[in-house]
């Protein structure tokens, strides 16, 4: 019989890996599940903050980010039509680190990915949860892969939802994708209070992000561009094996108007054109360059808080809350969230250690570990962590908004290049208040305590489609 699960982590990218490399390091027994293959490109501008160094080192990939991404980012620009403000970035405290880097998703996700896998993560990939039963303390999930249609029955106490913004778990309502205006809702009635389920509008205000990479692109090495567009915003940076990667967001308004003015290409085709056509900064850097496969595009986007203190399922990630991209700040809020939330399953005094305004109650630090199999524990735990995660997080994304919606409005665009022109320091300030030199914490609070497993239920042997028992694939896995 399958060895009982403590955890199942919905989604392996850096949030859900992240958390799983703690917590099997700290005993626990977990799954993770991710249903794509490795390595994959995803839309992201892909830059990483000085503020999560020490957390990669203690993640156990510091070393390799080092040695595969690209240079220090040192300087910030901010393009808007044939103009150009340049600004130094703010340096983290810690030496050594004090700079922020960029690194291909294909490349970080899978580092961080075999990482957890080499902590005693049991790995499931390609695999898809398909229905979802129970709540706190006792968790049922139907999982199925992607490729020989085996189905898998998991079941722990504690459930951990890292999906990201755009996997559709069975309970939730679609957010959108571009193909999907017109959407319905899974059931799911133990999770109804999770999210509210809002009916998708088509609004002209809607935003679709967009990513390239391209190979000799004139972009500074040790500079972060950002691009205020007229109807959206993006930005450039030089990443890993010399590859620059541009991102986007664009409103739907004006990539309708991309594509009344580039009839028969591609969206992804038509933002490009429009790029070139309408900022200096984007037309120079890829005058000389070529691109490296094709554009990729999600959306609309959601930005916002997803978490709450009542979530039966602990959220991590974008799965808890989006910030709008032009901060550049989503994979510093994925890594940094799973090591809140794992501080708070973990111990007190990790929480405690992390700084001002996360410690737990007397009452919550009396509690013996064991009891996470409760649900009165796990309801307790959400609520702190819902409550440290929007002091650590919610103001980046109020900036981040503000930030967003200045950028991609002319008549705010305008002034501010102005107002940046004349004092540079507010471009380099701005990159502070959004986080870029502000850790989770300091380096001896990251390292989490080790304890006991939580008491978990057997796991069934998994099913082929046509429910005929096959080999358990976690038996398999180191």
């Amino acid at each position: 019989m399958q060895a009982p699960l403590d955890a199942i982590i919905i989604g392996a990218g850096p949030a859900g890996s992240a958390a799983a490399i703690l917590l099997a390091r700290a005993g626990w027994s977990v799954a993770l599940l991710e249903r794509q293959r490795f390595p994959r490109r995803k839309v992201c501008g892909e830059c990483l903050a000085a503020s999560n160094l020490p957390l990669l080192d203690h993640l156990g990939i510091g070393p390799a980010f080092q040695a595969a991404a690209g240079p220090d980012l040192r300087q910030v620009a901010l393009l808007r039509g044939q103009q150009q403000v340049l600004a130094e970035l703010p340096g983290a405290a810690q030496e050594g680190q004090r700079w922020g880097r960029a690194l291909g998703r294909e490349t970080l996700d899978t580092l961080l990915l075999e990482q957890a896998r080499a902590a005693g993560a049991q790995v499931l990939q390609p695999w898809a949860v398909q229905a979802v039963r129970g709540g706190r303390g006792d968790w049922t999930m139907e999982a199925r892969e992607a490729e020989t249609g085996a189905l898998l029955t998991l079941r722990a106490p504690v459930a951990i939802a890292a999906q990201g913004s755009w996997e559709v778990l069975p309970w939730e309502r679609p957010r959108g994708r571009p193909s999907e205006d017109d959407e319905t809702a899974s059931d799911g009635r133990a999770f109804s209070q999770d999210r509210p389920r809002r009916q998708r509008l088509r609004r002209d205000a809607d935003l679709f992000a967009f990513k390239a990479n391209f190979r000799h692109a004139a972009q500074a090495e040790s500079r972060l561009s950002v691009l205020a567009l007229d109807g959206g915003y993006g930005g450039m940076v030089l990443a890993d094996r010399g590859i620059t990667t541009v991102a986007c967001c664009v409103r739907r308004d004006r990539l309708a108007a991309c594509r009344r003015d580039e009839p028969g290409l591609r969206a992804g085709d038509a933002v490009e054109a429009w790029l070139i056509r309408t900022c200096a900064g984007v037309r120079r850097a890829l005058a000389p360059a070529q691109r490296e496969g094709p554009w990729l595009a999600v959306g609309p986007l959601d930005p916002g808080i997803r978490l709450s203190a009542g979530d039966a399922m602990f959220r991590i990630g974008n799965a808890a809350g989006e910030a709008h991209p032009i901060v550049g700040e989503g994979m510093s809020m994925a890594l940094q969230s799973a090591w809140l939330l794992c501080a708070h399953l973990l111990g007190p005094q990790t929480v405690d250690a992390a700084g001002p305004g996360t410690a737990f109650s007397a009452a919550a630090r009396a509690m013996p570990h064991p009891t996470i199999g409760s649900e009165a524990w796990q309801r307790a735990m959400a609520l702190r962590y819902a409550t440290a995660w929007r002091r650590q997080f919610a103001p980046r994304l109020w900036l981040a908004a503000a930030f967003a919606h200045a950028a991609m409005r002319p008549a705010a665009s305008a002034p501010l290049l102005t107002l940046a022109r004349a004092w540079p320091g507010l471009l380099t300030q701005g990159a502070s208040w959004s986080g870029k030199t502000r850790g989770i914490a300091g380096p001896a609070a990251l390292a989490l305590p080790r304890h006991a497993r939580a008491t978990a239920t057997p796991t069934q042997g998994p099913r082929s489609s046509q429910g005929k028992a096959t080999s358990n694939p976690l038996k398999e896995l180191p």
